[in-house]
């Protein structure tokens, strides 16, 4: 191959630590949300209420020295609660107070509880990495990332997300029970005086800073990619479009999503450059939510990954 693997930069590799050491048993879920932040990518995440979601983007906030900013989401929420208002002041001037989109890292938790009038708010915001309120366009941060939670579909309350906004976010991570093993630590954690709800009991130092995170992220441009591995993602995609059992196929976003997620895998791992294995660890995460199964494998029982899984084993992955 060419590349010499070493260990990742000491900084990723701090993010994890602090992580790991707050968010216990979710290592998959871990490893998917920094992939996609380093790789400039979106997060959904899927999980019922109470399997450390919200810690776990709120350790990593704190981990990053980061501005932070959360939006709880509810049906009777407006999109100007989101973007912000412009404001008549007293000397007949028109000024813009700008909402809690305006953040590095932005938590849009439970976002499927909202209409799809107020989800659409995040759609320009999450794209262009800007706002537009009557008629004037407001830059985001560049570190600008969302973190959007939801709630399992069939849960009581809940708007399913449009499949133009799904296809905005680069992964959809998903965040199951821990074992009885890890939930006693998370017991153990809560003896020695953990409290969720209280930062300053994570014991996590900030680790770098909005451009410590941009270094990271010119690394990942970096990582070489060859046609044989470019040509692997291609394959993937368009298999999903040809699939009897998927009755919508992930778009060529998907495919862009995929190269970018697997070079900030590559260099999580130390290397300079992608192998297939990138590609194929990440393939579930960043094209699960882009999918649609056939309604009568649904019926049986089907799921998403399950017919990705059948695709992926399907198609062959590149030798050296």
């Amino acid at each position: 191959m060419g590349g010499i693997a070493s260990s990742p930069p000491p900084d990723a590799q701090r993010i994890v630590d602090a992580l790991r050491r707050v968010v216990l048993g979710q290592e998959a879920a871990t490893r998917e949300v920094l992939v996609c932040l380093l790789a400039r990518g979106h997060i959904l995440l899927e999980g019922v209420p109470g399997t450390a979601k919200t810690l776990l983007v709120r350790t990593l906030a704190l981990a990053l020295d980061v501005r932070f900013g959360r939006i709880q989401f509810t049906p009777d929420l407006m999109p100007a609660d989101i973007t912000g208002i412009t404001l008549l002041s007293g000397a007949r001037e028109f000024t813009f107070r700008p909402g809690p989109v305006f953040a590095d890292l932005v938590l849009a938790d439970e976002i499927n509880r909202a209409p799809a009038k107020t989800q659409a708010a995040l759609l320009e915001a999450m794209q262009e990495r800007t706002v537009t309120v009557d008629g004037t366009s407001h830059p985001l941060s560049p570190t600008f990332t969302v973190f959007a939670t939801q709630n399992p579909i069939e849960f009581e309350g809940t708007y399913p997300l449009p499949e133009a906004e799904l296809d905005r976010f680069m992964v959809k991570v998903q965040v199951g029970y821990p074992t009885a093993e890890v939930e006693q630590g998370i017991l153990t954690k809560y003896v020695e005086g953990f409290e969720a709800d209280r930062t300053d009991t994570y014991g996590v130092q900030p680790v770098t800073n909005a451009a410590g995170l941009e270094a990271l992220r010119a690394a990942v441009d970096r990582i070489r990619v060859e046609p044989r591995i470019t040509g692997y993602i291609t394959a993937i995609v368009r298999g999903t479009r040809e699939a009897a059992s998927l009755t919508l196929g992930a778009s060529p976003r998907a495919g862009v999503a995929l190269f970018k997620a697997a070079r900030a895998a590559a260099l999580l791992e130390g290397r300079d450059y992608v192998i297939p294995d990138d590609v194929k660890l990440l393939a579930p995460a960043v094209l699960r939510h882009r999918v649609n199964v056939a309604p009568e494998l649904e019926l049986e029982g089907v799921t998403a990954d399950q017919a990705l899984k059948a695709i992926l084993d399907r198609i062959e992955a590149p030798t050296a």
